[in-house]
């Protein structure tokens, strides 16, 4: 069994984990880093990257039989060699893997595999998966990093093969005809589209009265919309009562308007959220204060335990990897006292990459009304945008909101192609506090899919050039 003594063992190489023990590494710190599986995390093998090449795929299907007609081309899509998609989907979180294990030997991270024990303060034992300990690390500073898992809703225990959560839907033997999916957030809208795009029958549902809750409610009626002109179910104000696995497939016992009924599917996928990994992980001696799964922590991400912080998904939402990524970042930054820069809440981009995608910062418009702010709104569609028409992407729009006294951009929605792309330059319009005019007044390029955001400032003194 070895011994080693480390300025910071970070637990975990997630978006948070590897991002931060880059980080340390570079302000000279001697660094090492447990993971008990692939590095990158869930995000890079099990979430963010593969769900994109899949979602790629899904889109180029979708582009082929029904946009492509439109071109004036004709594609026989006769056929779909399904375990290809998925290979291609876990080459691509091989490949970002290997780049992660490059990135630690350069920066001469060091890297311990197997499951972290916080035995003391100050102490983290490396397990085996026997339970054996391989490797006692002595260090200074621990930065928990362990993400979050699916959450399985009560009563309802996930099989793996016929109710099954994100990571069993990536990676699925077959193309299932008919497929239920509970919760109607990212997760649960991204997939749907992808096995829609795939030939499945979905039937989405959500307890909350829309589709992507957290979302502008423009946003989220607008690809509700979209999804049902498809051929997607969409099932909103529905609760979930049960689910109950069989040799005929799945029956789902759904309640709306005081009424039950039972749904039929081959597989049913449970998209509600997530709740973060601490299990096992703490001594009494090192226990933090935890809160319905999330560890607390102040604004340097340290837990109640001096020497123990924490980032990322395991401290709650947003449950997002950049937001994981920045939170480690800062965390490693004021731990060593390289800076004291707070992380800001406020421009965090929200992106959900269905087609069209949705992507969106600030606050929303019922937001800023039950806040009682005074506002003006710009809207522009895509369907009045050069780009998008010569595209055949014309479905959605930019709605850009302000304060009305000050012209201040309070928040930006944007449902369209490519919105996840070009939203980033509404996030940095809020985060130097432009206003309407500078949008409204910035050369944008002819002709790209990013004037839709213009001409949405235009629009809120009647400007837009449509």
């Amino acid at each position: 069994m070895s011994s080693e003594k480390f300025d910071l063992v970070i637990i975990g190489s997630g978006p948070a984990g590897y991002v931060a023990a880059v980080r340390a590494a570079q302000l000279g710190k001697k660094t090492a880093c447990v993971e008990r599986s692939e590095l990158g995390g869930i995000c890079l093998n099990w979430g963010c990257i593969p769900t994109k090449a899949l979602i790629s795929d899904a889109h180029l299907m979708h582009q082929l039989q029904h946009v492509a007609p439109h071109y004036g081309i004709k594609a026989d899509v006769g056929g779909l060699d399904w375990s290809k998609v998925v290979d291609r989907s876990r080459q691509v979180t091989h490949t970002m893997s290997k780049g992660i294990e490059f990135l630690f030997k350069k920066n001469k991270v060091t890297r311990f595999t197997g499951s972290a024990y916080i035995a003391k303060p100050n102490l983290v034992e490396v397990k085996d998966a026997a339970g054996k300990t391989t490797a006692n690390l002595e260090t200074d500073h621990i930065l928990v990093c362990t993400g979050a898992r699916s959450r399985e809703l009560p009563g309802i225990k996930c099989d793996g093969k016929q109710i099954i959560t994100s990571r069993e839907a990536m990676v699925l033997p077959k193309i299932p005809k008919r497929m239920i999916i509970i919760g109607a957030g990212a997760i649960g809208v991204e997939f749907s589209y992808i096995y829609h795009a795939f030939g499945t029958q979905i039937t989405l549902i959500e307890m909350q009265p829309t589709i992507l809750p957290i979302e502008d409610a423009e946003s989220s009626a607008r690809v509700e919309a979209i999804f049902k002109k498809r051929g997607i179910e969409v099932r909103t104000g529905t609760k979930t009562e049960g689910v109950q696995a069989g040799s005929d497939g799945v029956k789902v016992v759904v309640s709306a308007g005081g009424k039950q009924e039972t749904l039929s599917a081959d597989v049913v996928l449970v998209a509600v959220g997530v709740t973060g990994n601490t299990e096992n992980l703490f001594s009494p001696a090192a226990m933090p204060d935890i809160d319905r799964g999330a560890i607390k922590v102040d604004k340097s991400f340290r837990t109640r335990i001096p020497s123990i912080y924490a980032a990322g998904d395991v401290i709650g939402p947003p449950w997002l990897a950049h937001v994981a990524s920045m939170e480690a970042t800062i965390a490693v930054e004021r731990m060593f006292g390289a800076s004291d820069r707070e992380m800001d809440y406020s421009v965090v981009p929200g992106c959900t990459y269905c087609a069209p995608q949705v992507a969106s910062v600030g606050l929303t418009e019922k937001q800023c009304r039950d806040k009682g702010l005074e506002i003006k709104i710009g809207k522009f569609n895509f369907a009045a945008n050069g780009k998008a028409q010569a595209l055949g992407e014309i479905d959605g729009f930019g709605k850009l909101i302000f304060d009305a006294k000050y012209g201040e951009l309070l928040g930006a929605h944007i449902v369209g192609p490519e919105a996840t792309e070009i939203l980033s330059e509404m996030v940095l319009a809020k985060r130097l506090e432009a206003t309407q005019k500078e949008i409204a007044t910035t050369i944008h390029a002819h002709p790209t899919l990013s004037e839709v955001l213009m001409d949405a400032a235009q629009a809120v003194d009647g400007g837009a050039h449509a």
